[in-house]
């Protein structure tokens, strides 16, 4: 079960793929987050699914918001996904799945495979919208690219 629309988004710092700490308090001051936690690094959909990002960066960063992905891989592993798929933005470590449980990200398969969710957070640190598909990774960029778009409209 997601977190409810409209909840306060639970803050939190991670290290990111060149090992500098990111907070995300620190990143709503200035704009809206799409967050996505993906299972992980170089396996098909996570590829497919942070590429789809990648290919709509410039059109998010022109709607006000910053995309950040988040998986429990290692800094190092992160930064060689980053470099080899040219990921221009935030991956985060999150090393023992700590955040992803904070945010009710849940296992697809317990213990085995962790789940595929994305947030969109606002400047407040409020929660807009959710996705959650595990096999359709390419919904949670369409989905939340449109409501980015409709929350910039809003301003």
């Amino acid at each position: 079960m997601a977190l409810p629309l409209g909840s306060q988004a639970p803050d939190f710092e991670l290290s990111c793929q060149t090992g500098e700490p990111v907070r995300l308090s620190e990143v709503t001051a200035d704009q809206v987050v799409v967050l996505f936690f993906y299972p992980r690094d170089d396996t098909p959909g996570c590829t497919a699914e942070s590429c789809g990002f990648r290919d709509e960066y410039a059109v998010f960063q022109q709607a006000g918001a910053e995309v950040i992905g988040v998986s429990a891989d290692s800094v190092r592993s992160h930064r060689t996904f980053a470099d080899k798929h040219q990921l221009g933005f935030t991956i985060l470590s999150d090393p023992g799945n700590v955040v992803r449980r904070k945010y009710k990200v849940t296992d697809t398969v317990p213990f085995v495979l962790p789940g595929r969710a994305t947030y969109v957070i606002d400047r407040e640190m409020l929660i807009r919208h959710h996705v959650s598909s595990q096999l359709n990774a390419m919904r949670h960029v369409t989905e939340t690219l449109r409501i980015v778009q409709q929350l910039a409209k809003q301003r």
